[in-house]
């Protein structure tokens, strides 16, 4: 990994917990920081074809994130057309996710930008191939790790499987965020608290359950414009 460059990697609980929409949102919070920032999706499952051209809707939403404007082949490496898991669609496709090619593009993206918000796909131990998983590319580019929890039954195992697995890795915890996904959650405070003492990081944010992509883009927003996630984009990785 290229030595000082700044940023984070953002996994989840599962798939379909607002990854997209708190990476898109910390790279924001670094645009109003002053920083530089570019978006990065190593892995996306799940394309449609427009004029074309094959498109993932996360890659997309990183790329208009993004200050700093980098060829789709360097921010997404391995786009595969199926949304299913990313192993079983790239050997339905034939291709190798080859972690040593997704560091290469993330050096090149980091010498361009002052920060760098890598997403993952699915959980934090998604595998790759046959042997490798998520967990694997995260060691390698040794990025701090943001861990999106989507606030359901469930997610307390969940979550803390997932810190589990990024403590035993030696990763850096930097922090946790608390996404109300399931408006009709049962105890949904004392979960919340449950998490608080539990997690080795700090809670980020705890957004609440709201309809509309650009609303709750705005809460986000919001919340980290409170509590700005300062650690990572001072801390050199």
């Amino acid at each position: 990994m290229t030595r000082g460059a700044r940023g984070v990697f953002v996994t989840g609980t599962d798939t379909g917990v607002g990854k997209t929409e708190i990476a898109c949102a910390l790279m924001r919070a670094a645009a109003r920081a002053g920083r530089s920032v570019a978006g990065m999706k190593p892995v996306a499952a799940g394309a449609r074809r427009v004029d074309g051209v094959m498109l993932n809707s996360d890659v997309e939403a990183l790329r208009h994130a993004s200050t700093v404007r980098v060829r789709r082949a360097l921010m997404n490496p391995f786009l595969l057309e199926p949304a299913i898991a990313p192993h079983l669609a790239a050997y339905e496709a034939g291709v190798r996710l080859d972690i040593a090619c997704i560091a290469r593009a993330y050096r090149t993206i980091a010498a361009r930008a002052d920060a760098i918000v890598v997403e993952g796909a699915g959980g934090f131990r998604v595998p790759l191939d046959a042997h490798s998983d998520m967990a694997d590319l995260v060691q390698r580019l040794r990025l701090p790790v943001v861990l999106v929890v989507g606030m359901r039954l469930g997610c307390l195992s969940h979550a803390l499987l997932s810190a589990e697995a990024i403590e035993r890795r030696g990763l850096a915890f930097a922090g946790w965020v608390a996404n109300r996904i399931d408006p009709h959650m049962k105890r949904y405070a004392d979960n919340v608290a449950t998490l608080r003492e539990r997690l080795n990081a700090p809670m980020m944010i705890d957004v609440p359950y709201i309809r509309g992509r650009s609303a709750r883009a705005r809460a986000i927003d919001l919340g980290f414009a409170a509590s700005p996630p300062a650690a990572w984009l001072g801390s050199s990785s």
